[in-house]
C-alpha cells in the first residue's frame, strides 16, 4: 500500500512579535530589592544608634546621686527619668517608686531620707557597679535602711540602668 498523500502544511497565520517581559521584570524585581534595602537600613539605624537625649552624669556615682535626689527628695518622676538610660527608661515604673514615697511621706512623721555617698564597686569600661545605703529616718525617731545597687552605663555620659 502506498502511503497516504502529504497533507497540506498548517495554517501559520500572522506571528506576533514577543513583547520583552524579562527586562520589565528585572526593573520591578530590582526596585522592590532596593525598597527592602533601604527599609532596612533605616530600621537598623534608628534601632542601633545611640538613643540617649542629653547628657548624663560626669561620673557613676554622680549619676545615682542625681537619680537618688530626684526620687527621693526632689520627689519629681520626670526628673528621676532624665536619669535613667534609654533602654530601662519605664515612666510607669518611676513614677510608681516616687508614688511609694510619697506615701511614705503621708504615712510617717517627717520622713527624710538620707543615703550614703555612692560607691563604685566594680567598674570596667562603659558599665559600672555603684551601691548606696538609703536610710529613711522619721520625727519619732524610727529608721529604715535599704542596701541599694545600680548598674550605670555611659553612652553621653553615665546614666542609671538598673536598680537592685
Amino acid at each position: 500500500m502506498p502511503p497516504p498523500p502529504a497533507g497540506y502544511p498548517p495554517y501559520q497565520g500572522t506571528v506576533k512579535p514577543k513583547k520583552k517581559r524579562g527586562l520589565l521584570i528585572a526593573a520591578i524585581a530590582l526596585v522592590v530589592i532596593m525598597v527592602l534595602c533601604v527599609g532596612g537600613g533605616a530600621v537598623a539605624f534608628l534601632t542601633l544608634r545611640n538613643v540617649e537625649d542629653g547628657e548624663g552624669a560626669k561620673e557613676p556615682a554622680v549619676a545615682v546621686d542625681e537619680f537618688l535626689t530626684a526620687v527621693y527628695k526632689d520627689r519629681d518622676a520626670a526628673k528621676a527619668t532624665s536619669r535613667v538610660c534609654a533602654a530601662s527608661r519605664d515612666d510607669e515604673k518611676i513614677a510608681a517608686k516616687v508614688a511609694e514615697v510619697e506615701k511614705y511621706a503621708s504615712e510617717y512623721q517627717n520622713p527624710r531620707f538620707r543615703w550614703t555617698t555612692p560607691k563604685v564597686d566594680n567598674q570596667t569600661g562603659d558599665r559600672a557597679t555603684v551601691s548606696t545605703r538609703v536610710t529613711m529616718t522619721t520625727s519619732d525617731e524610727r529608721v529604715a535602711d535599704q542596701d541599694l545597687r545600680f548598674t550605670v552605663v555611659q553612652k553621653t555620659g553615665w546614666w542609671v540602668c538598673e536598680v537592685a
